[in-house]
């Protein structure tokens, strides 16, 4: 009887130490929580928020706290999206856009928001609509990189109460519809032929005065030749006044003189004469300015 009563109390105090070790090694495993580097863990205490745990090893209230929530902190990417959108100069365009996103405080993400990523999506069409709508067509397409930064900030500043920081948030490309291309298309091919028409007319109007230009370099270069010969002739005249009131009548015989063999000379040198007829006296006065020419020499 004594046998049997032990062997009770034994069976019954090992199966308490066995509950008290179980109960130990659960409170352990419910308290401590080692949370990975790349998330963050949203600890509530009887349904309200009690705490976030970091990366690494952490101590939560066994039975009274758990974890409600494990929340990535990684950069995440977004579908690409297409939203139609209109611009100043009422032109409908499709805009493909691309963006990344992380969560930087999970509290605020998990009881604010429900679905992140849709609500992301929708604040960046919303975004983009508006402004591309404050732009123009040519203004979209060769601001691209401003209109990117310009629609980050405000996507930044609409989701900052999630929690949500904005990494990047990209244009990936501006699609117009077939009846607006085609319309481009032909002022493209207008504005070509206009700059054609443009080109061709200055370098005509360039042409023209280069030829002026030319022609009046001519006029005054003729002009100076003149000029030059007149001053000669001048010159010679002069020359001819001073001898003839040094020494007389000799020296104006001597001019024409001169000039009578002068213009013989050149009428005897003539390609197309073969055959010089002289009158007598033209011979005489030949002599006469031959004698005059010696003597003068001598």
């Amino acid at each position: 009887m004594d046998l049997d009563f032990l062997t009770a109390n034994f069976s019954g105090g090992a199966i308490l130490t066995l509950l008290i070790a179980a109960l130990l090694i659960l409170s352990v495993f419910l308290g401590v929580k080692i949370v990975p580097q790349s998330e963050k863990y949203v600890i509530e205490r009887f349904g309200k928020l009690r705490a976030v745990l970091g990366p690494g090893i952490n101590l939560i209230m066994p039975f009274i706290d758990r974890v409600a929530h494990r929340v990535s902190i990684l950069e995440r990417q977004l579908p690409n999206s297409s939203q139609d959108a209109i611009t100043a100069d009422n032109v409908l365009v499709k805009v493909e856009t691309s963006v990344f996103y992380r969560i930087l405080e999970p509290e605020k993400t998990v009881y604010r928001i429900r679905d992140v990523d849709g609500a992301v999506l929708t604040t960046v069409a919303g975004i983009v609509r508006a402004e591309i709508g404050k732009m123009e067509l040519d203004q979209v397409q060769s601001n691209r990189s401003q209109l990117t930064e310009t629609i980050k900030q405000n996507v930044e500043e609409a989701i900052e109460y999630w929690g949500i920081e904005v990494t990047r948030a990209e244009i990936l490309d501006v699609n117009l519809d077939d009846a607006t291309r085609e319309a481009m298309l032909q002022q493209l091919n207008a504005e070509r032929a206009r700059r054609a028409a443009v080109t061709q007319a200055e370098g005509q109007k360039r042409a023209v005065e280069l030829q002026a230009d030319a022609e009046l370099y001519a006029a005054e270069q003729g002009a100076k030749a003149r000029r030059v010969e007149a001053e000669a002739e001048a010159f010679a005249t002069a020359v001819v006044a001073a001898a003839i009131q040094d020494n007389g009548l000799e020296a104006a015989q001597y001019q024409v003189a001169l000039k009578q063999v002068e213009a013989l000379n050149s009428l005897g040198g003539s390609g197309g004469s073969q055959t010089v007829i002289v009158p007598a006296h033209a011979l005489e006065a030949f002599g006469n300015a031959f004698n005059m020419l010696k003597g003068s020499r001598s």
